[in-house]
């Protein structure tokens, strides 16, 4: 494995890597899955590493792609629920006995252990929007190995991975040509985070997709990271434009990925507080909003739909979408979080 210049690295952002960084992460996965197709042992690759995993959120997908990635590697994954030790805090927000200071939190993990990832976003940072990724940044300034973003209210770059690894599989290095539907949907909760639709479209504006983005209206993006998609659609043969009703986004599309995410409008910093009843009414105004047979039927007859799960059944999507075989690419991409997270293991964790 060719992985110079990887080696102990942070795993923080796509946006800290170069696109030939991104695809030789990839192409360790997706050899890594081959390799576990065949039954052959990767086992080598990581022995005795380990891998602390804090999980201030709970998680299917990630925890379990994580904790059974490493073991297939070689090495042993720890699972660290914050409630369960002493509230990791930046400084300034110390509780006595109660909590202890990430700083100090860093250098015990990094001196006993190999790798230190973690997921903290919405209610665990009281829907501040840069507070999750300052407290990951905070982890890597004083860690002394690798820390890996399992999500924050910002990034999803784990998400991200196996997204663009999916289009991989499905249509190859080059996505020029391809129309790629990325879409807000209605949904009951005012939590889903904005961050896969972050990383879903900033991944695959490297490889030259065309992206139709639907919105409504009050649903925009965090605009630096518009600006970045946009600037790599640019230098790598694709495009992107936003649109305001989904039917435009899935017409003749290859992939329809479609999920809701909150309003960044209504929560800290540009209020003073999370508004969840005014982001419900909100949503509300665009309960028609869903991935259903109608919408899917405008699309190619190949096309794929894709979320990060889990889904809103009824409201992000129908059942009849998802358990068809429009539904195929979305177990698949959650099966790659695995086979992705081993990828970018394998070549940051020295």
């Amino acid at each position: 494995m060719i992985t110079e210049g990887l080696k102990g690295r942070d795993f923080i952002t796509l946006r800290d890597f170069t696109k030939e960084e991104i695809d030789t992460m990839l192409d360790v996965a997706l050899q890594l899955k081959a390799d576990m197709t065949m039954r052959r042992r990767h086992d080598d690759i990581l022995p005795m590493r380990t891998l602390f995993m804090m999980f201030f959120n709970p998680s299917l997908r990630t925890r379990n792609s994580f904790e059974a990635g490493i073991f297939q590697l070689g090495g042993h994954g720890h699972f660290l629920q914050p409630d369960a030790t002493r509230l990791p805090t930046l400084e300034g927000e110390d509780q006595g006995y109660g909590s202890e200071r990430i700083s100090d939190v860093a250098r015990v993990l990094s001196s006993m252990g190999d790798c230190i990832a973690i997921r903290i976003l919405g209610d665990k940072v009281g829907w501040e929007y840069d507070k999750s990724l300052k407290i990951i940044q905070e982890f890597a300034k004083w860690s002394k190995v690798p820390v890996i973003n399992m999500e924050d209210n910002k990034y999803h770059p784990c998400q991200g991975m196996a997204d663009v690894m999916t289009l991989r599989e499905l249509f190859g290095r080059d996505l020029r040509g391809r129309k790629l539907g990325v879409t807000w949907t209605w949904g009951s909760s005012p939590k889903k985070p904005i961050a896969p639709h972050h990383d879903f479209m900033y991944a695959a504006s490297f490889y030259g997709a065309d992206i139709v983005f639907a919105r409504p209206p009050e649903m925009h993006i965090d605009p630096e990271i518009e600006a970045a998609i946009k600037e790599n659609v640019e230098l790598n043969g694709g495009s992107y434009s936003v649109v305001e009703n989904m039917e435009d986004a899935c017409e003749n599309a290859d992939i329809v990925y479609a999920k809701n995410y909150v309003c960044l409008d209504l929560l800290p910093p540009v209020t003073s507080k999370p508004e969840p009843d005014e982001m419900v009414k909100l949503f509300a105004k665009y309960k028609g909003w869903i991935a259903d047979e109608k919408r899917m039927l405008m699309a190619k007859p190949t096309v794929q739909y894709m979320h990060c799960l889990p889904c809103e059944r009824a409201a992000e999507v129908t059942d009849y979408v998802l358990d068809s075989k429009w539904g195929n690419a979305c177990f698949n991409e959650a099966e790659n979080r695995l086979h992705a997270q081993k990828g970018v293991m394998a070549c940051i964790i020295p």
